[in-house]
């Protein structure tokens, strides 16, 4: 039995994926900087009230830009004509 081929993905959908992986690993590095703030075991560092808000502002960004890379990619897909089946419905199964 052959392998079905799969297309290499476009830029657009790739782009999707990372950001949204950034967008998951930033918020939970966020979550945990805000447990260990919360915690007495937060540094007593003096970088550390500078750095433990960095993931939440990271998620804000990565959050807005996922959206607006998913909507791009939806926008690229068009729903077939009534006229015109799909290509993929010409194949008997």
């Amino acid at each position: 039995m052959t392998q079905p081929v799969r297309p290499t993905p476009t830029p657009i959908p790739r782009a999707v994926r990372h950001t949204g992986r950034v967008l998951c690993w930033s918020l939970a590095l966020g979550m945990i900087t805000a447990a260990v703030g919360a915690t007495h075991l937060a540094p007593h560092a003096h970088w550390w009230h500078v750095a433990w808000p960095l993931p939440w502002y990271l998620t804000g960004a990565s959050a807005v830009a996922w959206g607006v890379l998913r909507v791009h990619e939806k926008a690229g897909f068009a729903p077939p004509t009534e006229e015109e089946p799909p290509r993929e419905w010409e194949q008997a199964a």
